[in-house]
């Protein structure tokens, strides 16, 4: 199968009954043959994403975003990502941004549960006396 709409429609298949890993394998094969549309891609990392394949969701965001730095979605997606691999610092300027872009309270309100992480978490700075 080389055709990317028919290895798109098959990972989407895979992802709608519940199975992001092997949708992940179809979408894989689908950004091999258009490694820059960003519709397969943004399947792929949420097939990763999904199947807690964090790192490699990462890598994919992070090309998805190279690619169109005014992608809200995959900047929110993006930040996610980097909070569920308890990276929040890093986290919090994707979030941040995919809050301006989206104007979703839901993102905002996330924004502010990951910047109350930060600010508590363990390298936080000490509060001043």
């Amino acid at each position: 199968m080389s055709d990317v709409r028919e290895l798109l429609a098959k990972g989407r298949e895979f992802r709608a009954a519940g199975d992001p890993s092997g949708a992940a394998r179809f979408l894989a094969e689908a950004a091999e043959h258009a490694p820059t549309d960003r519709t397969v891609l943004t399947e792929l990392a949420l097939a990763h994403f999904q199947s807690a394949a964090l790192g490699r969701a990462e890598a994919v965001l992070r090309t998805l975003v190279d690619l169109d730095p005014s992608d809200g979605y995959a900047r929110l997606l993006l930040g996610r990502t980097l909070t569920r691999r308890s990276r929040p610092a890093e986290a919090l300027p994707e979030l941040r941004l995919a809050a301006a872009l989206t104007r979703d309270p839901d993102v905002a309100a996330e924004v502010e549960r990951v910047a109350a992480r930060v600010t508590t978490g363990p390298a936080a700075p000490p509060p001043s006396p």
